[in-house]
């Protein structure tokens, strides 16, 4: 699918990547001031238009400047990036990546979340999944 293939990007990109998806859109120089240990502006906004061409981003004008969008939505690049996290660190083993979630934030979850995760569960089990 367009655009949700993070692991062909490089760490740089994908650092850009995470820098659009968390403001839903970014000039250049505002992902240059969220990026750590930036490079120069000309080469960040290189990176956008390679990532443009990779066709992760898109953009549109907003006066002199470009304004970059994600070409598909945070909900469709969440679920390609669990579903990688899953397949390369947990040998697709769900039962794994939860646990790991569970053993990581398990002083912070609140009892009415566990109640939610609980009821998905149920239903995943309704539907067969």
């Amino acid at each position: 699918m367009k655009g949700t293939d993070h692991a062909k990007l490089s760490r740089r990109e994908r650092q850009i990547m995470d820098i659009i998806f968390e403001l839903g859109q970014a000039t250049t120089a505002e992902v240059l001031d969220k990026l750590a240990d930036p490079p120069s502006y000309s080469a960040v906004r290189a990176m956008l238009r390679i990532l443009e061409e990779k066709s992760h981003l898109k953009h549109h004008s907003a006066g002199p400047r470009y304004v970059y969008q994600p070409t598909v939505s945070r909900q469709v690049a969440r679920e390609s990036a669990i579903k990688r996290v899953v397949r390369t660190f947990f040998d697709g083993s769900t039962e794994q990546a939860m646990a790991a979630l569970l053993d990581l934030s398990s002083a912070q979850i609140a009892p009415d979340e566990l109640d939610r995760l609980q009821q998905m569960i149920e239903q995943a089990r309704k539907e067969g999944r």
